[in-house]
């Protein structure tokens, strides 16, 4: 079962794909992201009577979009397949799920997927 995810924006979107099955979700996760993927993500694996070892691959979109949510999507679901010892890919643009499974299928595996911001960082000086 492949996962992809989206956390670019306030609500998180996680789909798995079995086969030719596809499940998504939707989850407002606003600043609760961090404290709630690993959970959220849990529960949804044993809705499907799934387990994390059920994942086989992930494909992450990886921007561009909010600093923070891609930070911590990837930054799990990259923790994810190294601790599960599976492939993950990144992808971006309207099709990038289709792109994601397209790049797993043909047998990529990047290690790590990269967050893409779209542009330079905006780093703000100290006020003090």
């Amino acid at each position: 079962m492949i996962l992809l995810l989206d956390t670019s924006t306030p609500e998180c979107r996680l789909t798995f794909v079995d086969g030719e099955s596809r499940s998504h979700d939707n989850w407002q996760a606003d600043r609760m992201l961090a404290k709630g993927l690993l959970s959220h993500l849990d529960g949804l694996l044993r809705e499907h009577n799934k387990t994390w070892s059920d994942i086989t691959a992930i494909g992450v979109y990886e921007g561009p979009g909010s600093f923070t949510g891609i930070r911590i999507g990837l930054t799990v679901m990259n923790t994810i397949a190294d601790s599960q010892k599976i492939p993950i890919v990144g992808a971006r643009g309207e099709d990038w799920q289709t792109d994601a499974i397209s790049k797993l299928n043909a047998g990529n595996d990047e290690k790590i997927a990269l967050p893409f911001y779209g542009s330079e960082a905006n780093i703000s000086t100290p006020r003090k």
